[in-house]
C-alpha cells in the first residue's frame, strides 16, 4: 500500500506530538505491518507485491469507539429531546421490551457496522442485550470488537436473572476466547441496576478469566445523589469498596467528578471513556477529559449508542470533545488536536487493552489502517494534516479502511456489504417500531 500524502502513525504518550510523515507508504503481509518508509524504499523493497496508490490521502490508524450500544441505531430519533432517566423509562427500555429479540440485535449490529466502517471506525466496544447477536455481526463483517455482556438484576427478553445473565455471558466468553478479532469482557449497566453480590462475584470472575470490566458511572447528578441516599456512599466509592475498580474497569461517562473521584480513579488504575456528543445530546454533565489525562488517568473516547447521540462517527465525537474541553476550561490550548486524535486511536487502544495488536500504524501491528482523500474544498489547504482531521468533516472523506489488511470499505463502498438490503430491515424495523409505539 503506497501513498502520496501523509501517513500518520499515533504512537508515543498522551502529551506527545503525533508523528506525521510525508510521501511514505506501509507495507503489509498476512494482516500485519511489515514495513512503514518512505515510498521509494517500499516499492524498491517490495516490488512485485500487490499495491494501492493512494493520491492526496492521510493513511492512519483506524479510530476506535470504546463505548457504543451498536443495535440502538434502530431506535435512532424515535425519542429525542428527553432528560436521561426519562428518555430511559417512558421510552427506550418500553420499546425495547416490546421489540428486543436476537434480530434487532443483529440487524441493529449490522447497520451500525456499516455506519461506523464508512466514518473510519475499525474497531468497538459494544454493551447491549443479545451481544451473541452483536459478536456474529462482528465477526460476519471482519470488525474488530470487544462485546461487553450485560449483567443485570431485571429480566429482558434475553435473560431472566442475574444467574442467566452470568451463564449465557461466561458461555459467549468461552465462545469467542480464541477469536482474532473479538474480545468479551463483563458489561455490568450500572451501579444502579446491579447488586452488590453481583459486582462481588464479576470481581472473582474477570480476575480468574482474565475480562475486562465495562460500566456506566457517575452518568448523571441524579445518580450520584440517590447512591448517596441508598447507600450512603457515591457509585465510585461503593465499587471501589467491593474491589470492582482496578486497570481492567473500564468507567463509562463519569460526567460527575470530584477530588476523591478523580484519586480513586489514580488509585485503582480505572480508566475512563468519555462520551461528550451524548452527555450534551441528554444534558447528562461534562467529563474532564483533559484534566484526567493530565493526572494520568487513561482515557477514551464513545459515541454511546445512535439513539442518544445519533451517530456512530467517531470523527465527530472527538471533535467535539477537542471543542467542549476548550469551552469548560476557558483556554483554546485545552485537548490539542494530537491528544484528541490519540484519545480516538492508541488511547483507545489501550484502555481496551489491545495496544498491542492495534491502534497505531506500528511494524509488528494489526493493520488496522484508514484513508482519508484530502482533495476537496473542505479538507484543504492542507497546513495540518492532525488539525484537519480533527477539525474539518473527515469521516465524510473516509475512502478506505482495512482491518488485519483485508478491505472493508474500498474507494467510500462498503466491501462484501448487500447495502440494499441492509436498508430495507432498517425500514422494516422502523416500521415495526412504529406499529408498536402506537398501540
Amino acid at each position: 500500500m503506497d501513498s502520496d500524502a501523509a501517513d500518520l502513525n499515533a504512537a508515543g504518550n498522551s502529551s506527545a506530538e503525533t508523528t506525521v510523515l510525508n510521501n511514505h507508504a506501509i507495507a503489509i503481509q498476512d494482516g500485519i505491518i511489515i514495513a512503514l518508509a518512505s515510498l521509494d524504499q517500499i516499492l524498491n523493497d517490495y516490488p512485485s507485491a500487490k499495491h494501492t496508490e493512494l493520491k492526496n490521502h492521510i493513511l492512519l490508524p483506524g479510530l476506535i469507539n470504546t463505548h457504543s450500544h451498536t443495535a440502538m441505531t434502530l431506535l435512532r430519533g424515535m425519542a429525542d429531546d428527553y432528560p436521561l432517566m426519562e428518555w430511559l423509562e417512558e421510552h427506550i427500555w418500553p420499546t425495547e421490551q416490546r421489540c428486543m429479540s436476537y434480530d434487532f440485535a443483529r440487524d441493529g449490529t449490522e447497520l451500525g457496522i456499516a455506519e461506523m466502517l464508512l466514518s473510519g471506525t475499525t474497531c468497538f466496544s459494544d454493551m447491549y442485550f443479545f451481544p451473541d447477536a452483536t459478536a456474529a455481526a462482528a465477526e460476519k463483517f471482519g470488525m474488530r470488537a470487544q462485546i461487553n455482556f450485560p449483567i443485570f438484576e431485571m429480566p429482558s427478553a434475553w435473560a431472566q436473572n442475574a444467574e442467566e445473565y452470568f451463564d449465557k455471558g461466561l458461555a459467549l466468553s468461552d465462545e469467542y476466547r480464541y477469536s482474532p478479532l473479538i474480545n468479551t469482557a463483563f458489561g455490568p449497566h450500572a451501579p444502579y441496576t446491579v447488586s452488590n453480590s453481583s459486582f462481588e462475584r464479576i470481581v472473582m470472575l474477570a480476575e480468574e478469566i482474565d475480562c475486562n470490566i465495562h460500566v456506566h458511572l457517575h452518568e448523571t447528578a441524579f445518580e450520584v445523589a440517590s447512591s448517596i441516599k441508598q447507600y450512603g456512599i457515591t457509585p465510585i466509592a461503593r465499587l471501589n469498596e467491593l474491589g470492582a475498580l482496578s486497570p481492567r474497569t473500564q468507567t463509562v461517562h463519569m460526567t460527575q467528578l470530584d477530588t476523591d473521584s478523580t484519586n480513586t480513579l489514580l488509585e485503582t488504575g480505572a480508566s475512563v471513556i468519555h462520551c461528550p456528543t451524548s452527555n450534551l445530546k441528554l444534558a447528562s454533565g461534562y467529563c474532564p477529559a483533559a484534566d484526567l489525562l493530565a493526572q494520568g488517568v487513561r482515557v477514551a473516547l464513545g459515541t454511546d449508542g445512535a439513539a442518544s447521540n445519533n451517530t456512530l462517527n467517531l470523527f465527530e465525537t472527538l471533535r467535539s470533545a477537542a471543542l467542549l474541553a476548550k469551552h469548560e476550561a476557558g483556554n483554546a490550548a485545552t485537548l490539542n488536536a494530537s491528544q484528541a486524535l490519540r484519545m480516538a486511536t492508541l488511547g483507545g487502544a489501550e484502555v481496551l487493552g489491545i495496544d498491542d495488536i492495534t491502534g497505531s500504524i506500528k511494524i509488528g501491528k494489526q493493520a488496522d489502517i484508514i484513508a482519508v482523500d484530502t482533495h476537496s474544498p473542505a479538507m484543504q489547504p492542507m497546513h495540518s494534516p492532525i488539525s484537519q482531521l480533527v477539525y474539518t468533516e473527515a469521516a465524510s472523506a473516509v475512502s478506505h479502511v482495512w482491518i488485519a489488511g483485508k478491505a472493508k470499505v474500498s474507494n467510500r463502498q462498503l466491501v462484501d456489504f448487500d447495502l440494499d438490503a441492509l436498508l430495507a430491515k432498517s425500514q422494516w424495523w422502523c416500521n415495526k417500531i412504529a406499529k408498536v409505539e402506537h398501540k
